[in-house]
């Protein structure tokens, strides 16, 4: 057996002229090349009427393959009803080539999505690929009822999922998949039932994202890019509408795609604040939703500044508060003095939320202007409202007229200041519901869900405080959703604010 292999592994030396055929005892071998091939030409001037004048002398090392042995007896460890197992070793002798077998079929075949004319199907590998791997698949359908079946693909794809083009609509194909390596193509898998060539209508859905529930806010310049997915089938018509009016295109860009709609503004303005309604539509199915967009911008100054009494070295000013709020919030303002003979600014005091200040420690004998800038979340207003008269620190023995002040009745209803906001929650997380409520005298908080109160439920827990109420829900389930309601009481009336709560499982 050593001398019969040691004859195919050798360096040879042939001449050839036309067709080279190879034998090993007198039986055809398939040569299979092992390492680089040495080619040397040698040229022989010859005067042959009938032949070229140039004879080839090639040596190359070569493999010589031949068929294999056959493998041992098989063995049946495993015998049932109308079946067994059987299990062998490969043979000895494999002739020179690695044995190669054919991949088993793909698995786990489905599909993916269907259209009018199209079919897209997906698959899971082969369970069993053997030593000559995997080359790719080859995807084949066929009409129900008949056996012609085509290749879709005329080349292999090496991907998972394959999309059938250029099919009837209305009607019926079979699909099936095959594995394919060196050694051939695998047994098909094949879907098991018959795939209507026509798209299923899913009704529309807009997925509004989570920080697009609530008012969405941007600064005077700054860009609005919105991404707002939604699912349905066939493709949705999208429109969009702004306060009930239709969207200029040259103020706001909207592009559309199969799955989601996005609103761009380059530069944003005060102008394109609103609330913006999309709507999803398929066939007689209609979707909608609200976007709030909030376009902010610095406050004017106050209205109007005025001195409003002086004693000691105290001043009293007040004032009114801007016209313009920059379509923000006032969060403060800031009060600045300056002394009559220099008139340099110097700042008092910062983020200041009322509209009235006494203004302390000023020298004795110096004359003051005062001026007060508005502020919001985008900054402080440009300008500032300067008072038109002085305020003079009188000296010392100077008789001041102490004004007489009325006690003021700071009694009122509640009234809820930030109202409960529709919210999503996790099952399985806490979540919590939030609110504000001013009062006087201190109201008694009550937590109702769907209109019922609750009362020492171990589920919940209830805090107040500075008038900020909280209710947390201590890991949630989708029984847990509902209508939830706080409701503020005290002597001279009531207030109540509702929100709803959704758990997603």
């Amino acid at each position: 057996m050593a001398t019969r292999r040691a004859s195919r592994l050798r360096s040879l030396s042939v001449r050839t002229r036309a067709t080279t055929k190879w034998f090993c005892r007198t039986r055809p071998v398939r040569l299979q090349p092992v390492s680089k091939s040495r080619l040397s030409v040698r040229k022989k001037r010859e005067r042959y009427p009938k032949f070229p004048p140039t004879d080839f002398e090639v040596k190359q090392n070569v493999l010589l393959a031949d068929i294999p042995d056959p493998p041992d007896a098989p063995l049946v460890p495993e015998v049932g009803g109308d079946w067994c197992s059987m299990t062998w070793e490969p043979p000895k002798y494999d002739g020179g080539s690695p044995i190669l077998a054919v991949t088993s079929e793909p698995t786990m075949l489905v599909v993916d999505d269907v259209t009018d004319n199209t079919v897209t199907v997906k698959w899971r590998p082969p369970e069993t690929i053997g030593a000559a791997g995997l080359d790719g698949y080859l995807v084949e359908y066929c009409i129900e009822g008949s056996n012609d079946w085509k290749v879709s693909n005329k080349e292999l794809t090496e991907k998972t999922k394959y999309t059938i083009t250029g099919l009837t609509p209305e009607s019926k194909i079979l699909v099936r998949v095959r594995a394919i390596n060196k050694a051939g193509a695998s047994p098909p898998r094949t879907l098991q039932h018959a795939v209507l060539v026509k798209e299923v209508v899913e009704p529309p859905k807009i997925r509004v994202p989570r920080h697009l529930k609530q008012t969405y806010t941007r600064k005077v310049g700054e860009a609005v890019n919105l991404v707002v997915p939604f699912q349905g089938k066939p493709r949705p018509k999208v429109t969009w509408m702004k306060e009930g009016q239709a969207i200029e295109p040259s103020h706001v860009s909207i592009r559309n795609t199969d799955c989601d709609s996005i609103i761009f503004i380059r530069k944003a303005e005060r102008t394109h604040s609103g609330k913006y309604d999309m709507t999803v539509q398929v066939e007689n199915h209609v979707d909608s939703a609200i976007i709030d967009i909030q376009i902010v911008d610095l406050p004017g100054p106050p209205q109007s500044v005025t001195i409003e009494d002086i004693w000691g070295r105290n001043v009293a000013l007040v004032w009114t508060p801007p016209k313009d709020n920059g379509n923000a919030p006032i969060t403060g303002y800031t009060i600045q003095k300056a002394d009559k003979k220099t008139m340099e600014w110097y700042t008092c005091i910062e983020h200041y939320h009322r509209t009235c200040i006494t203004i302390t420690d000023l020298v004795v004998g110096n004359e003051y202007y005062f001026r007060i800038f508005s502020e919001n979340m985008c900054g402080l207003s440009e300008n500032a409202t300067q008072t038109k008269k002085s305020a003079l620190i009188a000296k010392e023995g100077t008789i001041v007229k102490i004004p007489e002040y009325s006690d003021h009745d700071f009694k009122e209803p509640p009234k809820f200041t930030q109202p409960l906001i529709n919210t999503f929650a996790i099952a399985g997380y806490n979540a919590t519901l939030n609110c504000s409520v001013r009062a006087n005298p201190r109201p008694k908080v009550i937590w109702m869900k769907n209109k019922i109160a609750i009362i020492d439920d171990p589920r919940y827990r209830m805090f107040s405080n500075q008038g900020v109420c909280t209710l947390e829900i201590r890991k949630p389930s989708p029984y847990d959703g509902g209508l939830y309601t706080c409701k503020a009481v005290n002597d001279l009336g009531e207030a109540q604010v509702d929100c709803k709560l959704e758990i997603k499982g």
